[in-house]
């Protein structure tokens, strides 16, 4: 059986506990121990971590400690994998740029602060995606990230120009929307969608990211 620290916080207006909590039931039956921490301290746990093959993150925004910050990704570059959608991944620890450079992305702003529907297009053969169609994302917002070109991009979502400035957001511009890459012998898995946990009543958004745990698991 493989072991995954669940870490959850920051802004509740991303929905951590609610979010996580979805997907406890469903990693467990994928054949995961799940342990579950409200704080960031559990990266301070050297042994504890290191007994994880997975840490799933949703902790929006916030702070991480020097230490906290090196916990984490001592044991990402050890091996033990690492993933998470959204808030909690590439909107966390905005100052810290060795941990974004270990997520491969980060959120910077949503066309017109409005909640469009838009579509995640599936761009990769992968066992993540395999027999997934691209897909709808109903009435949640829709992301643009700065994103690092060594990532291995599994789907992306295309801006319309309808929302917010054209000269900010082009339309017609292909946004990496989720993604796999490597840190050190640690592998990283990140969806940009799931501002809440509604987000995940979408079949293919909610498979995936199950999908995207697994695979990161060492």
């Amino acid at each position: 059986m493989k072991k995954v620290l669940i870490v959850r916080g920051g802004w509740d207006g991303h929905t951590p506990v609610e979010s996580t909590d979805l997907f406890v039931p469903l990693l467990e039956e994928s054949g995961f121990e799940v342990e579950m921490s409200d704080s960031l301290d559990a990266y301070l746990d050297e042994a504890n971590m290191q007994s994880k093959d997975l840490v799933v993150q949703c902790v929006t925004m916030a702070d991480i400690s020097g230490e906290q910050e090196r916990g984490l990704l001592n044991t990402v570059k050890g091996g033990v994998g690492f993933a998470g959608w959204h808030g909690g991944v590439i909107d966390s620890f905005r100052l810290n740029t060795e941990y974004q450079w270990m997520t491969g992305g980060q959120w910077v702003a949503h066309p017109g602060n409005c909640i469009p529907s838009y579509n995640v297009n599936i761009v990769a053969d992968h066992e993540i995606t395999k027999g997934i169609e691209s897909f709808t994302l109903p009435d949640t917002e829709q992301y643009y990230c700065h994103t690092d070109p060594g990532n291995t991009v599994l789907a992306t979502t295309t801006f319309s120009g309808e929302h917010g400035e054209t000269s900010q957001y082009p339309a017609g511009t292909v946004m990496p929307y989720a993604w796999t890459r490597q840190y050190g012998d640690g592998r990283v898995f990140v969806a940009a969608w799931g501002h809440t946990h509604k987000d995940f009543e979408i079949e293919e958004a909610r498979t995936i990211v199950l999908r995207g745990m697994a695979w990161a698991a060492r």
